[in-house]
């Protein structure tokens, strides 16, 4: 874990198929779905996989980090939540209009005087994350798609303050802060990939849900509710989110890389998401992009199909209105849930 600083992301994608209400239907090779469950679980691994030197970020991910340090037991520890916009050090609130927000923690320990921030977010862009590779010289779609958690001593206080938040929500001990440690270690280890969408039957509260996103608003949330498992002691507010919908149908599982794309594997189907996925292709100029979305809405509103990776499987969703949506939920902060000594 290191310093992230003042990341950028490949967003374009994302927020224009969000923008657009885009939505794709599929048919292809399907398995069986019914009794599953849903949402499907995020998988988790039992380590961190080096990455293909194939896979370059423009920003580096955490350039400049240090290890997450042990606090003395009696230290008392302020919990801040920090939000900003996607790209606010190159863009200022622009992404902020649209509630595309980032959202990470930040510790200041009182007696000390110092300050930390922790964040998660994607090792090669939000880009990379979200749609993969077509190489020529492989048969398979190529996925550059790993997250991790950040960890640096110190908070850029104007970063945080200028066009989004940074505000205290919780009080700890130093005892708390170093299990919350631990577990942070090993939620980084076994959750290595970022998952942009969160794929839902229809808006609102209550519906539901087949998929659940993985990003940096998730790791901030599990986070908390560790803390208030420890004894972190939360106010009592609501606090927001960006959340990037995708609607659908009940979803139809299609296999994974070798059964699709093996020797063995379903020609027809491996050459309709690769034909979905080259749609997508990264470092396009601003007028092939253009050109592209055309392309894309046209395939996506008409044909309704999208082809979802979760889990390092393929999904079909038949996606139904309205199709994609940027949401800014509001949610409590978690309660206190134990009777661990605490302050």
């Amino acid at each position: 874990m290191a310093r992230a600083g003042r990341r950028g992301a490949d967003w374009r994608w994302p927020l224009a198929l969000a923008l657009a209400g885009l939505g794709l239907t599929a048919t292809l090779g399907a398995a069986p779905t019914s009794g599953r469950r849903w949402p499907v679980p995020y998988k988790r691994f039992s380590f961190r996989p080096k990455p293909d030197p194939y896979c370059q970020a423009k920003y580096t991910f955490c350039p400049t980090g240090s290890p997450i340090p042990v606090m003395k037991d009696n230290d008392i520890i302020e919990v801040l939540r920090l939000q900003t916009p996607v790209w606010e050090f190159k863009y200022g609130d622009l992404l902020g209009h649209f509630k595309i927000m980032h959202d990470a923690i930040g510790f200041r320990n009182t007696l000390t005087g110092k300050n930390y921030t922790m964040e998660w977010y994607e090792l090669f862009q939000l880009g990379n994350c979200t749609f993969p590779h077509l190489r020529p010289e492989m048969d398979a779609p190529f996925w550059c798609n790993q997250g991790a958690a950040c960890f640096f001593e110190g908070i850029d206080d104007k970063h945080w303050r200028e066009n989004g938040t940074l505000a205290p929500v919780a009080t700890m001990s130093g005892n708390t802060f170093n299990k919350m440690a631990e577990w942070v270690k090993q939620d980084n280890e076994t959750g290595i990939y970022y998952e942009t969408w969160t794929v839902q039957a229809s808006p609102g509260k209550g519906m539901e849900t087949w998929f659940e996103s993985y990003d940096c608003s998730k790791f901030v949330l599990r986070t908390y509710e560790k803390l208030a498992e420890f004894g972190a002691e939360f106010k009592k507010i609501e606090t927001n989110y960006t959340r990037i919908f995708l609607y659908s149908g009940e979803p139809t599982y299609l296999g994974n890389e070798t059964s699709i794309f093996g020797p063995k594997g379903n020609k027809t189907l491996a050459s309709a998401i690769k034909e979905f996925y080259a749609l997508f292709k990264p470092h396009l100029s601003t007028k092939e992009f253009l050109l592209s979305l055309l392309k894309i809405f046209d395939s996506v509103i008409m044909h309704r199909e999208f082809y979802l990776f979760y889990n390092f499987e393929y999904w079909f969703l038949p996606m139904k209105f309205p199709f994609v949506k940027i949401t800014y939920e509001g949610l409590p902060l978690p309660t206190r849930r134990t009777a661990l000594p605490d302050l």
